[in-house]
């Protein structure tokens, strides 16, 4: 689109558009169509804000001063070309659908790498951490076992055995607070032993001495039935020695013949269809006098010798009147005893003496058949009438009766007790066990039972402890 701009002024000339009246602006010589004014109109205003303020001052300083501006009209469109006569117009065939879109597979996100876990910190370990108690290289046990007597006679302030009570007393440790575990001088003995409850005939020393019958082997190991000689199935102590190759010997003081019931309530080895008949039991049931011999050699002494004294020095009432009686008769034998152990090679190389006493008294003023540790109903027996409950370890009924314990050995501190333990018979066979390495039997398998430990082998020598 062209535009002209054609200027007068009032100076008389004329300008192209032809004569005007002096002093008026010229017209233009046709009048433009709608269209052409309203494109005109446009571009004027487009201007507008360039040329307003200038054409006003312009108009002001050269009078009447016209500004025309001349638009051309648009071209008009071009026809549209004829399509030839001759060529026939083909059908166009309609373009096919867009094939349908195929669906796209979800993409699974490709998982990130995961950062390696990181190691654990090391445990942390306490500064000190806590030591098993370890049980002295005992090699060689001399078990010393009394008749009926309690702690106070055998023990006690005002025993009569001054021997017993005093000299040995301050060579070694006593346990106070050790019990019998049944009626009997029999039935204890065999709990030493064998870790099995009574039955009628051992509380009641065996008047028969015949096979204990049915004998089946209950859950807890006990044998039930009635009668006092125990299956050769019944395991003993003496028993769990021969197969380590290990030896166990019974030293009645007085027996005449050996592996035969003479006296058989100071002998428990003969109570016991494994030791009578094994064929070493000529050898391992012996006359107290072979104890001197075998005391010659450490390898000739065994690892349990089992010590008894003859009824007329055991602690029972008299042989003949005017006899003493109690531990007071077993003083002499006492003092022949435990200095020939003290001076052998055995015990020398690890020994320990243990002496005790099967029960206390069951009749009489000061009868006592107090229990400690457990109370276990043995199935060979009726059951106990039930008895006041006790807070303590100690109960009113059920055992033995309170008798004590006395150690002598290099393992424990001369002139020392232990008080605050609590101990019984099945305590003693398991502490024997644990120190040759030997399975529990019986009711020394009982969870509440504890072997002796470092406050009962309280020398504190550590190699002593070694093995």
């Amino acid at each position: 689109m062209v535009a002209s701009v054609t200027t007068s002024s009032d100076d008389g000339r004329e300008g192209a558009g032809g004569d005007k009246p002096a002093g008026k602006p010229a017209s233009p010589d046709f009048m433009p169509s709608p269209p052409v004014a309203a494109a005109a109109v446009m571009v004027m205003l487009a201007f507008g804000v360039f040329l307003g303020s200038a054409t006003n001052q312009l108009a002001q300083s050269a009078g009447m001063h016209s500004i025309l501006v001349e638009v051309s009209p648009p071209s008009a469109p071009e026809p549209p070309a004829e399509r030839p006569a001759t060529a026939p117009v083909a059908e166009l065939e309609p373009e096919p659908p867009p094939p349908p879109a195929t669906p796209s597979l979800p993409v699974a996100p490709i998982p990130l790498a995961e950062p390696a876990p990181k190691a654990p910190p090391p445990p942390t370990l306490p500064a000190e951490l806590p030591e098993e108690e370890v049980l002295p290289p005992v090699k060689h046990v001399f078990l010393i076992v009394l008749a009926e007597n309690s702690f106070e006679e055998a023990f006690g302030e005002t025993a009569p055995a001054p021997y017993l009570a005093q000299t040995l007393r301050e060579k070694g440790e006593l346990i106070p607070n050790y019990y019998a575990v049944t009626q009997g001088d029999l039935a204890n003995q065999i709990a030493l032993l064998s870790g099995q409850g009574p039955t009628p005939e051992t509380v009641s020393e065996c008047p028969a001495y015949a096979d204990l019958a049915p004998g089946t082997l209950s859950p807890e190991g006990q044998v039930e039935g009635s009668g006092c000689i125990y299956p050769g199935s019944t395991m003993t102590l003496p028993g769990q020695l021969a197969e380590r190759k290990l030896r166990a010997k019974a030293y009645v003081e007085g027996l005449v013949e050996a592996c035969v019931h003479e006296d058989g309530r100071r002998n428990p080895f003969v109570y016991f269809r494994s030791l009578l008949d094994a064929p070493d039991c000529a050898k391992d049931d012996v006359s107290l006098d072979r104890l001197s011999i075998d005391l010659e050699t450490a390898s000739r002494t065994p690892e349990l010798s089992y010590i008894v004294p003859n009824p007329c020095r055991n602690g029972e009432p008299p042989c003949a009147e005017g006899q003493l009686t109690g531990p007071l008769a077993a003083e002499e034998f006492l003092q022949r005893i435990v200095p020939a152990i003290e001076a052998s090679p055995a015990y020398g190389e690890g020994g320990l003496i243990a002496i005790t006493s099967t029960q206390a008294p069951q009749t009489g003023v000061e009868a006592d058949t107090s229990a400690c540790c457990i109370s276990p109903a043995y199935p060979n027996l009726p059951p106990s009438p039930a008895a006041e409950p006790s807070s303590g370890p100690v109960k009113a009924a059920g055992g033995g009766g309170k008798v004590g314990l006395l150690l002598i050995s290099p393992f424990v501190e001369p002139a020392s007790s232990e008080e605050a333990g609590y101990f019984n018979h099945y305590s003693l066979l398991l502490t024997i066990e644990e120190l040759f390495g030997l399975e529990k039997l019986g009711y020394a398998n009982e969870p509440a039972l504890v072997p002796f430990g470092e406050t009962v082998f309280n020398t504190g020598d550590d190699q002593s402890l070694d093995g």
